[in-house]
């Protein structure tokens, strides 16, 4: 069953098209991250779906109902905002149950509200305190309690967690994920962190220039970008690209004078291709200080940048800059010369012409 569709939605502003003929399905109680860099039109997505903006053109339906012209409070939904948007001189108590208030809830209901919330987020001991006296985290916990407690089917997040520092971010995601197990809601939730798309979604949307690149898995996502763009944007570091041609049929790549096998590439027909990149993720690559058997790349170690768990080695392949995640012990000092293997069942090929995927 569909919690939420958005039809061929379109929205401009003026001449300017943010949103170009969008459809998106999001199944009941899925959560989903709509990503991308700045100014890719997500929040703007989220802002039509709580009503917030008026859209050009299309339909959006919640549960079956088309809320394309409703008021916000009519469609069913609790949404979260980048800020914490509080009430300050209003306990946290005050501010989980003023909504309800405004709408007329019974006291007790209220009250029945506010302690499940309070309870689910563990703020139980916050209640009484005004948010002045709270940390940032807390500050946000309040502000998913104060949606929490409209008991809603849809909840809608807009960058929840990026005025948090790192720490509290990784805390807060570990909260949410919690809580959307717990509740099994549909959620909707924007970023532009991938690193909060793969660990919290269901099904990822990668957006640029109002339309949606990619919807799918965040591990179909990460192995098998559906173009450039997607390939580029997910991973840290991102994908290594090297450009040169398919040859022999398809059979093999060359970059420079280096002939790089296809044998075992999962994709589609290559066929020959005088213009074409290959995609290698930096855990994709081997490091070895000799001669492997088969073909490889020559490169210099320009930088270790060492992580604790692991490093990462920037190296120079004739004039191209690549980068290699290796194991603590495989650290190797600069202008060290070494070789480089590919995982090519793990590749990504794409056409350099269209930037699709191969």
């Amino acid at each position: 069953m569909l919690s939420v569709s958005v039809k061929d939605l379109t929205l401009n502003f003026g001449a300017v098209s943010v949103l170009k003929n969008m459809n998106l399905d999001v199944e009941e109680g899925e959560f989903i991250v709509l990503l991308g860099p700045s100014g890719c039109g997500k929040s703007t997505l989220l802002n039509c779906l709580a009503g917030l903006l008026d859209i050009s053109d299309g339909q959006i339906w919640i549960k079956g109902k088309n809320v394309t012209w409703a008021e916000p409070s009519e469609r069913g939904i609790g949404m979260v905002f980048q800020s914490y948007a509080l009430y300050p001189q209003m306990t946290v108590r005050g501010n989980l149950s003023f909504g309800l208030k405004i709408a007329g809830m019974s006291k007790d209901e209220i009250e029945k509200r506010v302690a499940r919330a309070s309870e689910i987020l563990q703020i139980q001991p916050l209640l009484d305190r005004k948010p002045g006296a709270l940390s940032g985290g807390q500050r946000q916990r309040v502000a998913i309690g104060r949606a929490l407690v409209r008991d809603v089917d849809v909840f809608l997040f807009d960058e929840p967690l990026s005025n948090l520092d790192a720490k509290l971010r990784s805390e807060l995601r570990v909260e949410i994920k919690r809580l959307h197990t717990r509740l099994n809601n549909t959620m909707v939730y924007v970023t532009h962190d991938q690193i909060e798309a793969l660990t919290l979604a269901d099904r990822i949307a990668v957006m640029k220039g109002g339309v949606i690149q990619q919807l799918a898995d965040p591990q179909t996502i990460y192995n098998k970008p559906s173009n450039l763009f997607v390939a580029g944007f997910i991973g840290s570091p991102s994908m290594n690209f090297l450009s040169g041609k398919t040859i022999e049929g398809g059979k093999a790549f060359q970059f420079g004078d280096i002939r790089i096998s296809l044998d075992g590439y999962d994709g589609g027909a290559v066929l020959e291709r005088d213009q074409a990149v290959l995609g290698v993720r930096p855990e994709h690559i081997t490091v070895s200080a000799s001669q492997p058997a088969g073909p490889s790349i020559p490169a210099v170690v320009e930088i270790d940048e060492h992580l604790g768990a692991d490093s990462l080695l920037w190296l120079k392949a004739g004039e191209k800059e690549l980068c290699v995640r290796v194991p603590v012990e495989g650290r190797l000092p600069s202008g060290t010369k070494v070789h480089l293997g590919l995982d090519i069942a793990k590749a990504s090929l794409f056409d350099a012409k269209t930037e699709q995927r191969i």
